[in-house]
């Protein structure tokens, strides 16, 4: 039976093939196609809800969202440079990850590893929208969709007992929904300092991977497994708060400096100084400035007809960098008629000082700054000043950025969350420096005249920013600093737009509107950078950033 039964199917194996072929060809050759019926477009609102479901999540953000915009033409542009972005980009692969490779050789008896291949594929990602974000700090915060749907071929070879083994990456897709936030803004290309990225959501990342020519992702389990492995790894470094910080700028050398503490300088005494005056004796003050800051210098009294003065005179200057600002003494004869003739200078680098050590310096008069000038070594007298730098304290709000991967260039830390002072005003008491930064405007409107600038009025001190000709919308960005002895806890900043007439007007000035600020919020929380509304105004705004810094 076993015999007859092998030998039947032999028979019909041998008689069926025939046959199928047989009848295989006589219905291709006889038989009619359908004819093929062109797609029906629809428009969406004639869809059912089942239809709708399933071509919603292929519709791009920028049509399901308004604040999403449409940016075919970023698509277009990355699309014309990807074959030389994928060679960059391949190499910037390299470099990173051949630091991470070397940890790796010598251990469970590894030789080395190499990439064989880098190929991103022809296929570009492609951003499927971008939200555009306004806040009242100096930065830009852009939200896009990205999706690659990529073909690459990266082959990574690793030698392991001097047998070589090849892991191939294919079929890659990636879907992101990143912040990227470009801060702070600065006056230098490409005008901002920093790029931090972060993820708003866990990303969905699918991909096959061969080893030794067998797709291991078609195991069992290990699929899933990856997936949700890829995704933890990377929502733990970058999900939001967490961030990636890329350097691009050094903002030391392009950001405005904020102050960092101040410098006490106690004008003692002079003595023999140059005569000046026909009679043989001189009027002499002291002028006092430091490098950098742009503020006028502050000027002692007066001591007629003394070559040996006595002043003892307090001041306070702000310092925004210890390590490269001078400060410069220059003695002059005060004249009641004409300029007023310098006597001699003299400089002291902020870097010779220690905080919080009071130094007595006697410092010999010079004509000018040029040593080798033979005028320069005449005897035009001494100077005798006390000197004390008192940093800043330091800023709660600060936090302490961790290094991740390979490349120290790029940071990884946490959200920045600023921390609030205690409320206890136990614990504010003291003197320190109140700075204003009146950074712009939005719709003011003049009924004469749109030539608008702002005038600060704090403690009876006028303070004003530049004129902006013919704008509703004007930005000075100006800063102004006030040095208190104890915090404004029940004062207020009075702030009032102003237009000013440039050609033929009736009206020389006109009011475009004002606004008080309390300054109560700034001292317990250390800063403040909001948008008010103007008083006296139809639509008009003015963003202002006030800190208070305790010495």
């Amino acid at each position: 039976m076993g015999f007859l039964s092998s030998l039947l199917g032999i028979f019909g194996f041998g008689i069926g093939i025939p046959l199928g072929l047989l009848v295989g060809f006589f219905l291709f050759i006889y038989s009619k196609p359908k004819e093929v019926e062109d797609p029906v477009s629809r428009p969406l609102y004639e869809l059912d809800e089942l239809s709708l479901q399933d071509l919603l999540p292929e519709i791009p953000l920028w049509v399901k969202n308004p604040n999403y915009h449409s940016v075919d033409w970023l698509n277009k542009f990355i699309s014309d440079l990807w074959p030389y972005l994928d060679k960059e980009i391949g190499g910037m692969i390299r470099s990173v990850a051949q630091p991470i490779f070397s940890e790796y050789i010598g251990k469970f008896q590894i030789e080395s590893i190499e990439f064989e291949k880098i190929n991103l594929g022809t296929l570009p990602p492609i951003f499927y929208g971008l939200q555009v974000y306004e806040t009242n700090e100096k930065e830009l915060i852009l939200e896009p969709s990205i999706k690659w749907a990529g073909n690459p071929n990266i082959i990574l070879v690793v030698k392991v007992l001097s047998v070589p083994i090849t892991i191939q990456l294919v079929d890659l897709q990636v879907f992101l929904a990143p912040r990227i936030a470009l801060k702070p803004l600065v006056p230098a290309f490409p005008c901002f300092a920093n790029i931090v990225v972060s993820l708003m959501e866990k990303p969905h990342v699918d991909f096959g991977m061969k080893i030794l020519g067998g797709d291991i992702m078609s195991i069992p389990g290990l699929y899933h497994f990856v997936q949700e492995t890829i995704k933890k790894q990377v929502a733990s470094l970058y999900l939001w708060p967490q961030t990636l910080e890329i350097p691009v700028l050094d903002i030391s050398t392009v950001a405005v400096k904020k102050p960092v503490g101040i410098l006490h300088v106690n004008v003692v005494r002079a003595t023999k100084l140059l005569r000046k005056d026909i009679l043989g004796s001189s009027d002499p003050y002291v002028k006092l400035s430091l490098t950098g800051d742009g503020l006028p210098a502050k000027k002692t009294t007066i001591k007629m007809k003394n070559l040996n003065p006595e002043w003892n005179e307090k001041f306070k200057l702000i310092v925004k960098d210890p390590k490269s600002q001078v400060l410069q003494l220059q003695v002059y004869d005060w004249d009641k008629v004409g300029g007023h003739d310098r006597i001699g200078m003299q400089l002291v680098p902020l870097k010779q000082l220690t905080p919080h050590e009071m130094k007595e310096f006697k410092l010999d008069l010079l004509k000018d700054t040029n040593i080798t000038d033979s005028h320069s070594k005449k005897q035009r007298g001494q100077l005798v000043v006390e000197l004390t730098f008192v940093p800043f304290k330091e800023d709660t709000s600060k936090y302490s950025g961790k290094f991740s991967g390979p490349i120290e260039a790029y940071r990884r830390h946490e959200s920045e969350i600023d921390m609030s002072m205690s409320s206890d005003e136990g614990t504010l008491g003291g003197s320190g420096v109140l700075s204003v930064m009146i950074q712009g405007a939005e719709d003011v409107e003049g009924k004469c005249h749109n030539n608008p600038y702002a005038l600060l009025l704090f403690r009876g001190e006028k303070k004003k920013t530049h004129m902006l000709r013919k704008t509703r919308d004007p930005r000075w960005n100006e800063e102004f600093q006030f040095m208190l002895d104890e915090p404004p806890l029940d004062q207020k900043v009075h702030i009032e737009v102003l237009s000013k007439r440039t050609g033929l007007s009736f009206r020389l000035k006109e009011s475009l509107g004002h606004v008080e600020i309390n300054l109560r919020d700034v001292v317990h929380n250390g800063r403040i950078n909001q948008k008010y509304h103007l008083i006296n105004s139809k639509n008009g705004m003015i963003h202002v950033e006030i800190s208070w810094k305790m010495i």
